[in-house]
């Protein structure tokens, strides 16, 4: 990653634009510092796994609970710093691996959902518990709908800005129009940084009130689900990016054409 990375601000520096490269090594920052953080949270994932597994009681594995509980608050706070040097390349996840990024929603993991697959993980739970989750879950996807619909209108108010920059022949028409409607949209884009705060503090929010609903042994199982879902989903990414490419072979078959793909 780090390679992939300094080739990127290279090539950017060849272009000349120095804005751009500061923007690049922040996000380069970022990524190395999740790097770091997912390193550590494994480790600690690593210790609670020892523990529940040694069946340590519950002040143990409160403590090792509550670490990283903390550690989750630390790449919150990491993801609002760096969203104000590169709001999209947080959006955008293009510090998680592919598969990951095909169900981020807002910059990370889309909470009523993460509530739905604690709900078949972890059994039994109470008649209270089942209660407060699907309470918490009915209130995590309200708040899930407000945020994507105002995203969908900033998204339709931001086109019809710049739709609105353009002249009748396709051009961007005369230069203070031009200005003008590129401010305005810029002014919008600022936004999306209170999106993805928002969004973020709904995830800490739904992850500390599911800590509340459950025992301590229940929050241990629950923060193994959530890790071990993550690490399944970074194979796969792996599994995927390694698999064999296809090459097509297109071959006379009487009248006709046909695409045959042979493994490479």
């Amino acid at each position: 990653m780090l390679i992939q990375w300094l080739k990127l601000v290279d090539d950017v520096a060849k272009l000349g634009d120095f804005f751009m490269v500061i923007i690049a090594v922040r996000a380069l920052a970022f990524d190395m510092e999740y790097a770091r953080w997912l390193e550590e949270h494994n480790r600690q994932i690593n210790e609670l796994r020892s523990a529940v597994n040694a069946h340590a009681g519950d002040n143990e594995l409160r403590g090792v609970v509550d670490k990283i509980m903390s550690h989750y608050e630390e790449i919150f706070k990491q993801k609002g710093n760096a969203a104000k040097a590169d709001v999209f390349h947080v959006l955008s996840g293009m510090w998680k691996t592919p598969a990951e990024r095909c169900f981020l929603w807002l910059g990370g993991f889309r909470p009523s959902e993460l509530l739905k697959l604690l709900s078949t993980q972890l059994e039994p739970l109470t008649e209270q518990q089942l209660s407060g989750i699907a309470n918490l879950q009915q209130s995590s996807q309200q708040a899930e709908d407000a945020l994507s619909q105002g995203m969908e209108a900033l998204q339709q108010s931001l086109a019809e800005t710049l739709a609105g920059s353009l002249g009748s022949s396709g051009s961007t028409g005369n230069v203070a129009n031009y200005m003008g409607q590129m401010a305005m949209a810029m002014g919008k884009l600022g936004t999306l940084e209170n999106f993805l705060r928002q969004a973020d503090n709904l995830r800490q929010q739904t992850l500390q009130q599911m800590q509340r609903i459950l025992t301590t042994r229940q929050s241990a199982r629950a923060l193994l689900v959530i890790s071990d879902y993550s690490s399944r989903l970074r194979a796969l990414s792996s599994l995927w990016l390694a698999r064999p490419k296809e090459r097509i072979i297109r071959m006379g078959i009487g009248n006709g054409l046909i695409d045959y793909p042979v493994g490479i």
